[in-house]
């Protein structure tokens, strides 16, 4: 059974990282599942369509996390992968 949106953005299972990343000059500090999943489902899906398959795997690799926190080592590396390939990171 997978997480509801909602329940996902509200998750505060901690990431096994935390991710900070400049955007706009500004410094977001990423490191609950909730956090990541607001930031990489906030931004329009054409700011994600180059990396859609990365996108999508952080977004059901996250959700999969907000159930079940044995799971935060997945989003982890799903985000890191799409953050790293996005030149986020």
């Amino acid at each position: 059974m997978s997480a509801v949106a909602g329940d996902t953005a509200a998750s505060d299972t901690p990431l096994r990282a935390v991710f900070k990343i400049n955007l706009n000059g500004k410094t977001v500090s990423i490191g609950t599942v909730g956090q990541a999943y607001r930031f990489i489902t906030n931004l329009s899906s054409v700011e994600w369509i180059e990396f859609r398959a990365l996108h999508a795997d952080a977004v059901h690799a996250l959700q999969g996390a907000a159930d079940n926190a044995m799971l935060t080592v997945q989003a982890t590396n799903a985000l890191r992968a799409l953050f790293v390939r996005a030149k986020l990171l």
